[in-house]
């Protein structure tokens, strides 16, 4: 009975030896994505990789604004002219998104589609928009104009020109779906990065968690810390790469969609939470609402952990974060 449980533990070992990550990069929703699944072959790996390809392709065309063939391009055809029958996936999805609005006072509102484009972050700007334009440039936005009909599955928009737009929270979305997908499959371990939005589940072949870093922003060629992560997301939002100065203020091409001003005191942020969709929304929130503000509402939510760098380099955590710095 002995030898038989020596082997038993034996044939467990060579099989978790056997697993290893295969990873594939490529373009998705317009941005990099990195896919990596644990599997026993090269072959059942990118079998996993496909059936995760498949899954985001899917969601990108229920989703996308810009392809006019979408439901989401359809809602905002017809805003200020009727409500538009989707998908009990798309609708559920604008629900939750509409929650995160109201969570976050209308920091995250994904009817910032609407927004006229006023602020470049190319270097071209050479002077701030007047206070007139900033105004007009919102004048169509307001998540509350967002009409859902849950017993007919309509969304409606209210105003003429309105729009919405899943740039902040559907890349989230799509990671989240080809995890649940995958591990549905039966894939033990892996990760998702679409473009910084960390997706992982399991663990390392080798039985460590799998570990994010995260950038420095004051140098983007190098990371501040290191932090184990086994089975959530993490997203950072960041301006160091995307900004413009006026008057010794740097302000970020994140805009708050309440007063059409980018926000500004915040360089990086990033979250932590059980979903990238999740994460996605609340990094672009907390750099909308500000250190103090951004903290309050990150302490007061459960298994949601945040860390702030602002724009003179001092690091700001949520109550219940541990960080390896390196």
């Amino acid at each position: 009975m002995k030898n038989l449980i020596t082997l038993s533990l034996l044939f467990f070992s060579v099989v978790c030896i056997a697993q290893q990550p295969y990873k594939r990069t490529l373009k998705l929703m317009g941005s990099r994505f990195d896919i990596t699944v644990v599997a026993e072959n090269e072959s059942i790996g990118n079998k996993y990789i496909d059936t995760a390809v498949a899954e985001i392709t899917r969601i990108e065309k229920l989703i996308s604004s810009w392809d006019e063939h979408s439901q989401t391009s359809e809602i905002n055809r017809n805003a200020g002219i009727k409500a538009v029958k989707v998908d009990s996936e798309l609708f559920q999805l604008i629900e939750r998104a509409i929650g995160i609005s109201k969570l976050t006072d209308g920091a995250f509102d994904i009817s910032y589609a609407s927004m006229d484009r006023i602020w470049k972050f190319d270097g071209t700007m050479t002077e701030m928009p007047s206070e007139e334009k900033i105004k007009e440039s919102i004048a169509k936005v307001g998540f509350k104009n967002i009409i859902l009909d849950k017993e007919n599955s309509t969304v409606f928009l209210k105003l003429e020109g309105m729009r919405i737009g899943f740039g902040a929270i559907g890349k989230g979305y799509a990671a989240d779906k080809a995890k649940s997908l995958l591990i549905s499959k039966g894939v033990s371990s892996g990760i998702i990065n679409a473009s910084g939005d960390m997706n992982t589940w399991g663990r390392q072949p080798s039985g460590k968690e799998w570990k994010v870093a995260i950038t420095n922003p004051m140098d983007k060629n190098k990371v501040f810390a290191l932090l184990p992560i086994s089975n959530g997301a993490v997203v950072t939002s960041g301006n160091y790469e995307k900004f413009v100065k006026f008057n010794g203020t740097r302000y970020s091409h994140i805009i708050d969609p309440r007063t059409g001003y980018p926000s500004s005191g915040i360089i990086s942020a990033t979250v932590f939470a059980p979903k990238a969709e999740l994460a996605d929304a609340l990094a672009t929130s907390v750099f909308v609402m500000g250190k103090d503000v951004g903290l309050s509402r990150i302490n007061q939510m459960k298994k949601i952990e945040c860390i702030i760098i602002d724009d003179k380099g001092n690091i700001f955590k949520s109550d219940n974060i541990e960080i390896d710095k390196i």
